[in-house]
C-alpha cells in the first residue's frame, strides 16, 4: 500500500516538473508580441492561477484597455519613482501597471494619464500569486534580467 502510494506520488511530482520545465522554457522563448493580445495575456494568466505549484513567472506581454484607476502620487521605491494604475483587458478582468518612471526615457511627471484613457502597454507580465500580479518593465531600458523593451501609449503619447 505505501508503496503505491509513494508510486503515485513520483509520478505525480514528475508530471509536476515537466509541465513546470516546459512552461518555464516557453516563457524564456517567448517573444514580446507585436499588437495588442489581451487573448494571450489572458490565457497566460489563467494558466499561472490554475497552477499553484508553478514557479514565478516573467512573460513578455503586450495589452491593451482602459484605466479603470490610478495612484495620483508616484511612490519611492529601492529602484526609483513608480507610478501605477489599473487597465480593464476583458472577460472581468483588471491588471495592474507598474512604470519606472525614473527609468523612462521620456522622464515623463506623474500622472500624464487619466481614469477612463485607452492604453496600450507592453511590458513583462510577473505573478507572484493571486494577490501579487501585475505588468512591469513598461519602459525601454533592456538588461540581462529582461531583454525586452516595454512601453506604454495613451492619447497618441508613448512613454518609454
Amino acid at each position: 500500500m505505501i508503496d503505491s502510494i509513494y508510486t503515485r506520488f513520483l509520478t505525480r511530482l514528475g508530471f509536476a516538473f515537466l509541465f513546470v520545465m516546459a512552461i518555464s522554457a516557453q516563457s524564456r522563448a517567448a517573444e514580446m508580441p507585436a499588437s495588442c493580445d489581451n487573448k494571450g495575456f489572458l490565457a497566460v494568466q489563467r494558466t499561472y492561477e490554475n497552477n499553484a505549484y508553478l514557479p514565478k513567472a516573467y512573460v513578455p506581454v503586450h495589452i491593451c484597455g482602459k484605466v479603470l484607476a490610478l495612484s495620483k502620487k508616484s511612490r519611492h521605491t529601492r529602484s526609483g519613482a513608480h507610478g501605477y494604475f489599473y487597465v480593464y483587458v476583458g472577460e472581468g478582468v483588471s491588471i495592474r501597471i507598474v512604470s519606472n518612471l525614473d527609468a523612462m526615457v521620456n522622464d515623463p511627471l506623474w500622472p500624464w494619464l487619466q481614469t477612463g484613457d485607452y492604453v496600450e502597454v507592453a511590458g513583462r507580465y510577473y505573478y507572484d500569486n493571486p494577490r501579487r500580479q501585475g505588468i512591469d518593465w513598461t519602459h525601454k531600458n533592456i538588461s540581462r534580467k529582461w531583454p525586452f523593451s516595454g512601453y506604454v501609449m495613451v492619447n497618441g503619447n508613448k512613454y518609454e
